[in-house]
């Protein structure tokens, strides 16, 4: 069986990307015997859209599930629609994530744990600085002005919203120890 696993990087080693839709790398992975491909996100750089267009992009390369930090209300729609089963709060390594998702630790949500244009940045743009655009993200958008229509609930809770800035903050950090290991490892050499 596929699944997709939002990844900061190109192999197993790499990091669950908290973002969904501006992800840096897709790992289609076959759980069966832990083969995988790695493909950039073409949705990243979107100015808008690009949960939807990744939520199509994952689901037309045969995986069954999606594991990642966040998943906006858009995308959500998208991935339940076309029958995904999708686990958000997912962090570390890809490689432990998919041995948590086949033991049966992680569970499936049909909700969105983020409001919409999450991962855009501060400003609604995708800043070109070391952020990588992993602001709280609630500008509306790239300056298009469009009336609002959300039909999802309300956003989440001051709770639900703590709780995703650790998690995002859990991620950053190992994203972090992860570059600060490549640096050293380099410098030995």
């Amino acid at each position: 069986m596929k699944i997709a696993i939002t990844s900061t990087g190109k192999d197993l080693d790499s990091q669950v990307d908290p973002r969904f839709g501006r992800c840096a790398y897709f790992l289609i992975v076959n759980i069966d015997d832990m083969s995988f491909e790695a493909i950039d996100n073409a949705s990243m750089s979107l100015g808008g859209g690009a949960g939807i267009q990744a939520g199509q992009f994952v689901a037309s390369r045969g995986a069954k599930a999606l594991l990642t930090g966040s998943v906006g209300p858009n995308a959500s729609r998208t991935l339940n629609a076309a029958g995904l089963d999708v686990i958000v709060g997912v962090s570390g390594p890809i490689r432990d994530a998919v041995e948590r998702y086949k033991s049966g630790e992680l569970k499936a949500t049909t909700q969105a744990n983020v409001p919409d244009h999450f991962g855009m940045g501060s400003s609604g743009g995708m800043g070109s600085g070391m952020g990588g655009g992993m602001g709280r993200g609630m500008g509306r958008g790239m300056g298009m002005s469009m009336p609002a229509y959300n039909p999802e609930p309300p956003s989440p809770s001051r709770n639900q919203d703590v709780e995703s800035l650790r998690q995002e903050a859990d991620a950053l950090r190992e994203q972090l120890n992860s570059i600060l290991a490549r640096i050293d490892e380099m410098g030995k050499k």
